[in-house]
């Protein structure tokens, strides 16, 4: 069941939201080589508690850590560890947190130091399929709009789209209806009703769409041990059109990136 939210509850999903972003954007101050995964776990569960909230991954469903740290051929939930990063590693960060009774939860692909242009191609097609996809999530649309959006526009580059692991609604859970694949037929699924949020995340592969789990219950990676890439928003559907509640802007104002790829889905001008 689709648990619809009110305007104010939305408004409390985008501070829980951007305690996400603002703690994204403190990481990417700290990722360069020989910084290890745990050092990174360890600012950010600090940052989320001095901004008043929970971390949203830690204990949930038993997972040991505030971050989901998932590097080079690890798709996602990857388990922080001491092993340094190492220059030209790409790094996965998911980060949630709970804050109000409303979780917040989005994710960015790094890059550590240099990569190389076939790995740099993968992380910029799939963080434009992120936005492909949220185009689709709009009055009338359904589930299978937003999935069949991202799957063609990476299946078009030559990319596996990974089927096992999707998106999915957000509010009071961290996972509520409905799932959201990255694949999918147009016109199929759960149609999109106003007040819904929504967790859209592209998981992208370089090689096939294959993934394996690790022994320890929660590392996925690709089967073909080629990089993957994954990026995350927070989207509510707000007078019948897709509203970022999230934001990669803290990111970007770290690392010095200039882009605009955010403003049509703001109805207001956020301001960092």
């Amino acid at each position: 069941m689709i648990v619809v939210k009110t305007k104010e509850e939305i408004e409390l999903m985008r501070e829980s939201a951007l305690i996400v972003s603002r703690t994204l954007g403190i990481l990417a101050k700290e990722i360069k080589p020989g910084v290890t995964t745990l050092q990174l776990d360890k600012i950010a569960e600090e940052h989320i508690r001095d901004l008043g909230a929970e971390p949203g991954f830690l204990g949930l469903y038993d997972f040991p850590n505030t971050l989901c740290m998932s590097p080079n051929a690890q798709v996602v939930h990857g388990i922080p560890n001491g092993e340094p990063l190492k220059e030209g590693d790409i790094i996965s960060i998911d980060c949630g947190a709970l804050k109000n009774g409303f979780y917040g939860d989005h994710a960015y692909t790094f890059a550590v130091g240099e990569i190389n242009p076939e790995t740099k191609k993968l992380l910029e097609v799939t963080k434009e399929s992120l936005y492909v996809g949220i185009r689709a999530f709009k009055k009338n649309n359904r589930v299978g709009d937003v999935g069949f959006a991202i799957q063609n526009y990476c299946e078009s580059h030559g990319y596996g789209v990974v089927r096992e692991l999707v998106g999915h609604g957000l509010g009071t859970k961290m996972h509520e209806d409905p799932e959201m694949p990255n694949y999918g037929k147009r016109g199929r699924g759960k149609k999109f009703v106003e007040g819904m949020v929504v967790a859209i995340e592209p998981m992208i592969n370089m090689g096939t769409h294959r993934i394996k789990q690790h022994s320890d219950g929660w590392t996925i990676t690709t089967l073909d041990n080629k990089p993957s890439a994954h990026f995350e928003h927070n989207v509510a559907l707000v007078d019948g059109k897709p509203e970022l509640l999230s934001t990669f802007g803290y990111i970007y104002e770290a690392l010095g990136i200039v882009s605009n790829e955010e403003e049509e889905f703001r109805q207001h001008q956020l301001v960092l």
